[in-house]
């Protein structure tokens, strides 16, 4: 008989995900802060894209060229910030509020504790399928509640 394995997923309780907001806090930040510019710089370098037919001057060639570069560079520290995040098992839900769930495990379902930046605590939980709009109060007694049994994977 095979054994089932347990899954690899890190699933918080109300404590460990407030015990992590820290460093959440700085990683979402800094999410905030490039998102915008990021959108900014990609709306740009579209703008200033030639069609196929057009030929690019030399000058105009350099700015799309530093423009792409910028937006590159960018886009990888975008990324970096994702991996930390994917890293503590955090999912990033909307990089310009900075909206994140925290995977839990409650009443034998997998539920998400819901944090925005600039909320001081991680404070709701929402179904999976609810979104930010079905945030929920976390209770006290959900609060209060220790490690729960870890799901196993079927």
């Amino acid at each position: 008989m095979a054994k089932t394995p347990k899954t690899t997923k890190k699933y918080y309780t109300a404590g460990e995900a407030n015990a992590a907001l820290p460093l959440v806090k700085a990683i979402v930040q800094d999410i905030t802060r490039l998102a915008p510019d990021l959108r900014e710089r990609y709306d740009r370098l579209r703008r200033v894209m030639p069609s196929e037919e057009l030929r690019l001057s030399a000058v105009h060639s350099e700015e799309v060229q530093q423009l792409q570069e910028t937006l590159d560079r960018d886009q990888d520290q975008m990324n970096a910030y994702l991996a930390e995040l994917h890293k503590l098992g955090i999912e990033l839900k909307d990089p310009f509020t900075g909206l994140v769930d925290f995977p839990c495990w409650l009443d034998n379902r997998e539920v998400y504790l819901c944090w925005r930046f600039g909320e001081p605590e991680v404070g709701h939980w929402h179904e999976l399928d609810a979104g930010f709009a079905g945030r929920q109060k976390i209770s006290p007694t959900m609060a209060r509640t220790e490690r729960l049994p870890a799901p196993r994977e079927v």
